[in-house]
């Protein structure tokens, strides 16, 4: 059985973006991002909200017409173009980007009904509105979050006053050179 994960850049104080969306305090570096390509290895399908995907949608299909574009970036773009995607939302009419399934509706059926497909995980990428519905609906599996020693003081709030109470257990920890220290968690 699939499993639905969460897997989100956070600031100390819970952002998982700036007051505008953005992720500028992002420590990203080579250590960083050897641990993100092993999490993306355990991807059967992005999940994304609107806001998300939207952004997903008009960046990545234009680096596969970058002729300057190489390396992983490339590579991330083909992979992303490729794979099976899912976006919920209520108010978009349609996902047309290649292989994206929208779902708009019977959204704990929907999501049992991918966990039972065989394969790999579902990974909700960021998308702190849709995290945070599917938080209070009790349907996420794990949570994979990269602390980053940064105080925002405002933004994007991945945890909010609405979202419930959840015992979870460490699987496993590690502090990045960087500051930056990984989390895995599954519900207990």
């Amino acid at each position: 059985m699939r499993k639905l994960v969460l897997f989100a850049h956070i600031s100390l104080d819970g952002f998982a973006g700036d007051k505008n969306g953005g992720l500028d305090f992002l420590t990203y570096d080579e250590e960083l991002q050897q641990w993100a390509d092993e999490l993306v290895k355990t991807v059967g399908a992005p999940v994304y909200g609107k806001n998300t995907y939207h952004l997903m949608e008009g960046y990545w299909p234009t680096v596969l017409n970058d002729p300057k574009a190489g390396g992983h970036t490339l590579e991330h773009a083909k992979w992303v173009q490729d794979i099976p995607k899912i976006v919920f939302s209520t108010t978009l009419n349609s996902a047309d980007w290649n292989n994206t399934t929208l779902i708009k509706d019977n959204i704990v059926e929907e999501v049992n009904k991918l966990k039972q497909q065989p394969g790999k995980d579902l990974v909700i990428f960021g998308s702190p509105g849709l995290t945070k519905s599917l938080m209070k609906l009790g349907l996420i599996d794990e949570y994979k979050l990269t602390l980053h020693p940064v105080i925002l003081g405002e933004g994007n709030s991945l945890f909010d006053s609405s979202t419930p109470l959840s015992n979870l257990k460490l699987v496993d920890s590690k502090a990045l050179r960087s500051g930056v220290i990984t989390l895995h968690y599954t519900n207990r």
